[in-house]
């Protein structure tokens, strides 16, 4: 690469000798068939439990175990994407997940088929880090808003059809063809890549820092299988509070040592850029307030509404698709005008919604459902990747892998535990409700409880984006570093 082509940023799309568009598409084609498989399977639970003879408990594995994998696989990505050049790991990615998805399409029993999900889960868990490193390294900062709105696009618009795509292959042709109609597009990614994508990245080979290692698989581990399982369980069960427990004194063990070693497995020296941690904590409010109406809002439509799981998903399908949609467009406005002019009232009609859901009543039409998801996902499409994409572009290139990192090992987290926090609030709020009712056993009264319990969870939910409010007034575009040293230098 000529030197004087990266001078002023050091970028790869600025050198004409570096296709980008072929890198981008190698990534985006694996990553949504990835993501598309990780929904797919959802509505397939009680098909396979007829087919395995097996207890709702065990079926729920196949979606337990997966993000309990990717939690684990995600914080050392870092490392892994410092060992290996990007050509390397993104083929060994989604051959791993190609071979997961075979052993699902064949699998004679429950325990192989758990083992291909199992699988699947460590090529989809580092999916995610490779792709937002690699255009980190790609585009500068007054190109990447739109670039991260196609990945949002990617990673929104597949799950967004996902349950309604699942619907239709498990009732025509049988749950094995979720796989099998991803394998011939995950081979075709690798196919693809293998000839256009090329390296982008540097291989520095830190040292690696097994107690780190060690410390981040019980840390992490033990928190999402925790939280996971307090949704059957609740908190009070000594298998659950106690994992959890050993959850926190693990990621705590091994955040400590972080800030002791040279070469760190997760760098968290990426907290000290204003905008990334700004980004996280918002990061975590948009997760909390989708996950609450992603779980939420299925479980009143089919309680107090009485709809069926299908109609369900249809009436959330209009606000998922429009999510990803508006990915693109929300990128393009953010390299425009930055992330305050979106964040601000973004996050204003977020406030709006959520606290809307919490005045449903068993009788709420439909269509007030349906655009107040819709303005909640528009709301979540114009501040979740702006707000990653300003935090990612405040650190230097060395912590691009770690900021991608922590990200992304915040999502299954923070993803656990709203959604064992929410149901848990649910559940207390509907037991208090009926513990005073004087005909608990009544239809309409198990109805009423119902309505209190969710109407609680968003009230609590609307408290949360107060803060998502305040962090909107306080963000600014964010410039790394060395981009700020080098204009100055340019002046001088």
């Amino acid at each position: 690469m000529n030197q004087n082509q990266t001078v002023k940023y050091e970028f790869l799309s600025q050198d004409p000798n570096v296709k980008t568009l072929p890198i981008m598409l190698s990534l985006i084609i694996g990553a949504f068939f990835a993501v598309l498989n990780e929904t797919l399977l959802n509505i397939a639970l009680t098909t396979l439990m007829d087919e395995f003879h097996i207890t709702l408990p065990t079926v729920q594995w196949m979606a337990t175990g997966f993000m309990l994998v990717m939690g684990i696989v995600i914080p050392v990505s870092a490392l892994m994407l410092q060992w290996f050049t990007t050509r390397q790991l993104f083929l060994s990615v989604m051959v791993t997940f190609t071979i997961g998805t075979i052993i699902c399409a064949i699998a004679p029993s429950f325990p192989l088929l758990l083992v291909g999900r199992l699988i699947q889960a460590v090529g989809t868990g580092l999916l995610m880090p490779i792709i937002f490193n690699v255009f980190l390294l790609l585009y500068p900062p007054e190109k990447r808003g739109k670039v991260m709105g196609i990945v949002g696009l990617t990673f929104t618009f597949a799950p967004a059809i996902g349950p309604t795509l699942s619907g239709v292959i498990v009732e025509y042709l049988g749950w094995r063809y979720l796989f099998i109609i991803v394998i011939p597009f995950a081979i075709f990614s690798i196919v693809f890549a293998f000839k256009y994508l090329t390296n982008v990245s540097e291989v520095t080979k830190p040292k690696i820092d097994f107690l780190s290692l060690l410390f981040s698989t019980i840390g992490f581990g033990a928190i999402i299988y925790g939280f996971s399982a307090a949704g059957d369980k609740g908190f009070l069960s000594s298998s659950v509070y106690l994992t959890i427990i050993i959850g926190v004194i693990g990621v705590v063990l091994f955040s400590l040592r972080q800030f002791k070693l040279k070469e760190p497995v997760m760098d968290l020296r990426v907290f000290k850029y204003p905008m990334y941690t700004h980004a996280v904590f918002m990061f975590v409010i948009i997760i909390m307030a989708m996950f609450a109406s992603e779980i939420i809002l299925p479980i009143f439509m089919q309680g107090p509404l009485a709809l069926t799981a299908a109609a369900a998903g249809l009436v959330l399908l209009p606000g998922s698709l429009l999510n990803g949609l508006m990915s693109p467009i929300m990128g393009q406005m953010f390299d425009k005008f930055g992330p305050r002019v979106l964040m601000i009232p973004a996050t204003l009609v977020l406030s709006g919604t959520v606290f809307t859901l919490s005045r449903l009543t068993a009788e709420t039409p439909i269509w007030i459902i349906v655009v107040c998801y819709i303005l909640l996902m528009l709301s979540v499409s114009a501040i979740m990747m702006p707000a990653q994409t300003n935090g990612l572009n405040q650190l230097p290139k060395s912590l691009y892998p770690h900021g991608t990192a922590v990200m992304t090992t915040l999502q299954p987290v923070v993803g656990a535990i709203g959604v064992a926090v929410f149901i848990s609030i649910m559940n207390a709020k509907q037991n208090h409700f009926l513990q005073k009712a004087t005909n608990p056993s009544d239809p309409s009264t198990i109805s009423q409880a119902m309505v209190a319990g969710v109407e609680l969870v968003y009230l609590i939910a609307f408290i949360i984006t107060i803060v998502a409010i305040i962090l909107a007034f306080t963000v600014y575009r964010a410039v790394p570093k060395e981009i700020v040293e080098t204009h100055s230098e340019t002046k001088s």
